[in-house]
This record gives structure tokens, C-alpha cells and sequence, in this order.
């Protein structure tokens, strides 16, 4: 991985690449970004700084061999881990080690997808993944080894906030006290669910999402765009070029998020003073509630965002508001005078607490029942 390929983040592979020559490597570093933001990418290219001896801010001139073996992603010294769950072809006890064709063909075909692509690629979208304690064990075992190289060993603990508490308590250890010439990289979009006693011993670097003209730019040239349209889709982009991308080839997650954001809010005004519209409610609740878990986060952020950007369009801050509604007879700025400041904070503490509930798996039906009802006196409330 080429640091030249990684978009923006300018400041973040100088201080890389300027540390790693100085010898100032800190043995645990925490990257923390929003999806799409490069710190993926820039965590393999970091490693292959390290682990190649390149110079000169690049990751040419060094030891070839070792840049070519980066290029297959297949170094002996790069170690990975990640969330997976059981799938059609491993069907228990699920470690890293059983999905690794997979991951090098997601490093190396989508260096910047999200979470859900991937696991939409291992098949277990309708699942939520973890990196569970036979993955920590595995770490602690290739750790102990030397290096097949001589040089450092680098483990990079992807979506690291999605290690169970049993995990993260057995990597504790060998993180605060790690073998010599060995870095881990830990990579997540949410800090904060992160045990804190990792999280103290890591030097965290916050990358920020990229630039609209930045990934213009990267459609343009890579992607053959016309101008106008490549700022179009960076500014929907909200600075995740993965997003961009699946704009671009009209294949977002989010298409069908927005049919079933409308019937719920349509439903929800029907209620009113309208027994009969419950139902249209409890039937969108079974709907959304066959959706496995993963997918049901995804549509409840979704749903957050797309208030936010009605609020925004309410307040007339038209130049922050990207989203544009494609279902027919829904237009945002005639939703927008329902979200206002007396409603917008209960709204988002409901929603909040759906996607936390559901993620410590609830029965989604009676938690998305719960809160469409709620969601009939919120909309309302001036």
C-alpha cells in the first residue's frame, strides 16, 4: 500500500512516516476515524514502513521483496484480526485465521469499506460480529514467535471496539507489556467502546473524514467523473469515500432505507387520532425487525441522520443538508417543519436507544414497536 494511494490525511502520514525514521514507534497506537476516512489503508501502509525499512515518506526503496509480499498482502510479519461470526462454511468456533482469503480480498478490492461490507462479503449480515477470545488466544500465540524477518511483528486489530469482554481482558496483557519489536495497531470509528484500559495504553491519532474536494478529486481521476457530478456525490458523501463509491455505482445499502423511512413516518402522522394506522406501525415493526441485527442498526443511523438533516433544512442551513430523498411525493422540505427543537432530542435519545438495545439484542419487534408509537406523539409535538 502506497501512501500516495491513500486519500488526504497529509498531516497524519507525515507524523507517521517522520516517527518511523526516528526510531519513535510507539509499541500500541489507536486510530480512531469515521467509515471511509483511510485508517485501514494507512495502518497497512504504516506497517509496511515499518516492516520494509522504506525511506523518504514512501513505500518504495527499501526491502523489495517485503513490498511485494505487502502487495499480495501476504506478509509473514503482518498479522490481522477482525469481527466474524459463523457462516455457511464455518459453522463454529470462528477465528480470524478461517476468513482470511476473505480479508485479503477486502484489503485489496475495498481498502475502505465499512463494517457492513464486510460483512456482507463473509455472508453474515444478518449477524453481529465480534472478535471473540479464540482470536485473542491466537494473537497471543504468533506473538510469542520471532519474527520470520528479524525485524518488528505488526498486529492489526481491525474494529478493535468489537472485542468481547473476555478478549479484550486476554490482550490487556500482552498490549501493556508486549514482546520486543512488536506493534499493535487498533483500528475503530467508535472509541469510546473501547475498554478503557486499553484505550490508556494506545497513542491515539483522530482521523477526520475526507474532504468534498478530495474525493471530487479521486473520482475524477480514478473514476473517469464529470466535474459537477463527482462534487454532487462528495458532498452526499459526508467525507466516506466508500459511500461516494456506492453512489457512484447506485448500489448503496441506503436505497431501500429511505422507502421504509417514509412509510414509517407517514404511518406515524396517520396515527394520530387514527387507531386503525397501528397497525400500519406493527406491521412496519415485523418488516424491519426480520432484518438481522447489523441491518437494523444500519436503517436506525440512517433514520438519526436523515432527521438531522431535516432539522437542518427547518433552520435553513440548506448549504449542510446533502440528503435528496428519491421516493415519489416525499420531498424534505416539506418534512422539515415537523423536526424542530421541541421534538429533535427526544427523537434522537429514542433512536439511540433502539440501536443500543438491539445491539444487546432485544427482541426487535417490540423494541421498533415501541418506538414507532412514540415516534406518533414525538412527530406531532411542537
Amino acid at each position: 500500500m502506497q501512501f500516495s494511494e491513500i486519500l488526504g490525511q497529509e498531516y497524519i502520514k507525515k507524523h507517521l512516516t517522520t516517527s518511523a525514521e526516528a526510531g519513535r514507534i510507539p509499541h500500541a497506537q489507536l486510530f480512531v476515524g469515521p467509515e471511509g476516512s483511510g485508517t485501514l489503508p494507512m495502518a497497512i501502509a504504516y506497517a509496511q514502513y515499518i516492516l520494509c525499512q522504506n525511506t523518504e515518506g514512501e513505500n518504495t526503496g527499501g526491502n523489495e521483496s517485503c513490498n511485494l509480499k505487502f502487495n499480495a498482502a501476504a506478509h509473514p510479519d503482518l498479522h490481522f484480526i477482525y469481527p466474524i461470526a459463523t457462516n455457511d462454511e464455518v459453522k463454529s468456533r470462528p477465528t480470524s485465521a478461517a476468513f482470511m482469503k476473505y480479508w485479503r480480498e477486502f484489503i485489496t478490492t475495498t481498502p475502505y469499506g465499512g463494517l457492513f461490507d464486510w460483512y456482507k462479503l463473509i455472508g453474515i449480515q444478518n449477524k453481529q460480529g465480534q472478535i471473540g477470545v479464540d482470536d485473542a488466544l491466537e494473537v497471543v500465540k504468533s506473538l510469542s514467535l520471532k519474527s520470520y524477518e528479524g525485524g518488528y511483528k505488526v498486529m492489526i486489530v481491525w474494529m478493535a471496539d468489537k472485542m468481547n469482554i473476555a478478549s479484550a481482558n486476554k490482550l490487556l496483557k500482552i498490549i501493556e507489556e508486549p514482546p520486543a519489536k512488536t506493534l499493535f495497531i487498533l483500528i475503530s470509528e467508535n472509541e469510546e467502546d473501547i475498554i478503557q484500559t486499553i484505550r490508556s495504553r494506545c497513542q491515539t491519532l483522530h482521523f477526520n473524514g475526507l474532504s468534498e474536494s478530495v474525493i471530487a478529486q479521486q473520482l475524477i481521476q480514478q473514476k473517469g467523473m464529470e466535474a459537477t457530478a463527482a462534487k454532487k456525490i462528495a458532498h452526499q458523501a459526508q467525507g466516506n469515500y466508500t459511500k461516494a463509491l456506492h453512489l457512484l455505482h447506485q448500489d448503496s445499502d441506503e436505497l431501500p432505507f429511505e422507502e421504509w423511512f417514509v412509510m414509517w413516518v407517514r404511518a406515524a402522522f396517520r396515527a394520530k387520532g387514527n387507531a386503525a394506522a397501528i397497525q400500519d406501525l406493527i406491521v412496519w415493526s415485523e418488516n424491519v425487525a426480520g432484518l438481522g441485527r447489523e441491518a437494523q442498526k444500519k436503517f436506525l443511523h440512517f433514520c438519526i441522520e436523515m432527521f438531522r438533516q431535516a432539522l437542518l433544512q427547518n433552520y435553513q442551513t440548506r448549504e449542510l443538508v446533502f440528503m435528496e430523498p428519491k421516493v415519489e411525493k416525499f420531498k424534505l422540505e416539506n418534512f422539515a417543519p415537523f423536526v424542530n427543537g421541541g421534538n429533535i432530542n427526544d427523537i434522537f435519545k429514542e433512536l439511540s436507544d433502539a440501536i443500543y438495545h438491539i445491539e444487546r439484542n432485544g427482541n426487535a419487534k417490540i423494541i421498533l414497536t415501541d418506538l414507532s408509537i412514540k415516534l406518533t406523539r414525538l412527530i406531532h409535538k411542537k
